[in-house]
C-alpha cells in the first residue's frame, strides 16, 4: 500500500458549528486535533470510545463523487471530518499504523455517514457516503501537521519503534 497527501485540514470547537479550514495543526496524543470538538471534550459523538472519535480522515475524490451522485455542492469540510487526503485508501488503514507527516496514528474504524450530517448539510448524503465516508484514527503520537504531508501506512515495528503499544496493549479496530 502507497501513501498519499494530506490536502486540508478542518476543526471546529463545538458541536454542529461550521467547520473552519486550518493550515496547520497540531495532533495531540490520546486527544485528536488541538482545538476540534472531540479534542476539547464535546461533539455530537462524544460518548464514543476514546479511541473512535479522536480523529476523522476522508478523501478529496469521495467528496467529490457524493457531491457529484447527490447533486449538490459539497466541500470536503462540509462532511465534519479533520483531514482531507488523496492517494490514500483509507479503509486500507483500518486495523494498522500510519503516519500524517511526524504523528503517528491507528485507524480504528470506517466512518459512515449518520442523519445528523444530513440535517446540518440539508441534503439526503448517507447512502451516497455509505462506503465514502472516511476513516476514524486514534493518534498515538502526536505532531504538527500542515497541508501536504505524507499519509504513508507503517510496519507494526516501525511503529513500535515510534513508541505504538504491542502486544496485549496494542488498539483493536472495530469492523464496521
Amino acid at each position: 500500500m502507497t501513501g498519499g497527501v494530506l490536502t486540508e485540514i478542518w476543526l471546529t470547537g463545538t458541536a454542529a458549528a461550521p467547520m473552519r479550514r486550518v493550515p496547520t495543526g497540531q495532533l495531540v496524543a490520546g486527544a485528536g486535533l488541538d482545538g476540534d470538538r472531540y479534542a476539547l471534550g464535546g461533539g455530537t459523538w462524544a460518548q464514543y470510545p476514546d479511541l473512535e472519535k479522536q480523529l476523522t480522515l476522508i478523501d478529496r475524490d469521495d467528496v467529490a463523487a457524493v457531491a457529484a451522485d447527490v447533486g449538490v455542492d459539497l466541500l470536503p469540510g462540509d462532511t465534519r471530518r479533520n483531514l482531507v487526503t488523496v492517494g490514500v485508501d483509507l479503509p486500507a488503514l483500518v486495523g494498522r499504523w500510519f503516519a500524517v507527516g511526524d504523528a503517528l496514528l491507528f485507524g480504528m474504524k470506517r466512518c459512515p455517514p449518520c442523519t445528523h450530517l444530513e440535517r446540518l448539510i440539508g441534503a439526503r448524503l448517507v447512502k451516497a457516503m455509505l462506503h465514502r465516508g472516511g476513516i476514524n484514527a486514534a493518534v498515538f503520537a502526536g505532531a504538527e501537521i500542515a497541508e501536504g504531508a505524507v499519509i504513508r501506512p507503517l510496519s507494526d515495528g516501525e511503529a513500535a519503534r515510534r513508541g505504538a503499544p504491542v502486544g496485549a496493549d496494542a488498539p483493536v479496530p472495530r469492523r464496521v
